[in-house]
């Protein structure tokens, strides 16, 4: 896992609040999942061991493709939700530029309709589903541990809740001057230190796909060449839109950064990489000179 070294630029933290916002994401699904005691005992007993080192957890419907769709699609929408914001505190809330910020509300409601979709889906599979699971699970079946279909649907939620981004400057609380200057120096050191996560984590993911790029490029010999799919090119310009919406405190070192970017990608297409040797050769050389120049990694 990379992490970046102190060269990252200073924060400038005021001129962040009217740039973005924080988002937070919650999505809940029923896993169909159960631990089931008798049998968990019975291996236990079966095995001689001691009490608790075994359990038997089961699949409630067996394999059923209509949870297990749901199950994927989570777990999507989750990267989806990542990969277009950046970390800011351990409750699960991001931050998102405004500029991105059309995109992706689009990208999230268009997931929340299809998750919306899927769920009714499975649910009108459901009383379907417990009839084959009585064949699926022998003795280990038992009605009772099934829930109504009605009561199983409160169990999915996809929220997602835009909030303002605070500033040292919005508490407005009635305590004592020296308290309050010290409250607002520590949230400020707080908001810096954020903000530099945030930063750190875009400069990672330039870091991760121009590797990937310049490692994809590298065709010393005929026999080294290497099949890239289209994704290849699509993560770095990918990279050239985090560089230019997530630059929030106008830092001059990602501002040349995407620049630089944007000149040797111009003109790149997967297609052309494939076909043309010249120009494989000449990307990977750029790609290769920004890497040098991205802000210290310890590897």
């Amino acid at each position: 896992m990379t992490s970046i070294t102190a060269t990252a630029p200073a924060i400038s933290v005021p001129s962040t609040s009217n740039g973005c916002l924080l988002v937070e994401l919650s999505i809940g699904s029923w896993t169909g999942r159960k631990l089931d005691k008798r049998a968990s005992q019975e291996v236990t007993d079966q095995a001689r061991a001691a009490k608790g080192v075994a359990n038997v957890n089961k699949k409630l419907l067996g394999d059923c493709a209509e949870l297990d769709a749901i199950t994927k699609f989570v777990a999507n929408a989750r990267n989806v939700h990542y990969a277009s914001t950046a970390p800011w505190s351990d409750t699960g809330l991001r931050i998102l530029p405004t500029a991105r910020y059309f995109k992706y509300h689009n990208q999230m409601t268009g997931l929340q309709n299809e998750f919306a979709r899927l769920v009714e889906q499975f649910l009108q599979s459901y009383d379907w589903e417990i009839s084959q699971a009585q064949v699926k699970l022998g003795d280990l079946f038992n009605p009772d541990e099934y829930p109504t279909a009605d009561s199983l649907r409160s169990k999915f939620r996809f929220n997602l809740n835009p909030i303002p981004l605070p500033t040292s400057g919005d508490f407005r609380v009635d305590m004592e001057q020296d308290a309050l200057n010290t409250l607002k120096s520590h949230y400020e050191n707080f908001y810096s230190n954020q903000l530099q996560t945030a930063m750190r984590d875009i400069w990672t993911r330039t870091h991760e796909a121009l590797a990937k790029m310049s490692e994809r490029l590298d065709y010393t010999d005929d026999s080294t060449k290497k099949i890239f799919r289209d994704s290849l090119v699509e993560n770095v310009l990918e990279v050239v839109d985090l560089l230019g919406d997530f630059n929030i405190t106008g830092d001059a070192q990602m501002t040349a950064m995407k620049e630089r970017l944007e000149d040797a990608m111009r003109g790149v297409t997967p297609e052309a990489l494939r076909e043309d040797a010249y120009l494989r050769a000449e990307t990977k050389r750029n790609v290769d000179a920004v890497l040098k120049s991205l802000p210290s990694l310890d590897m």
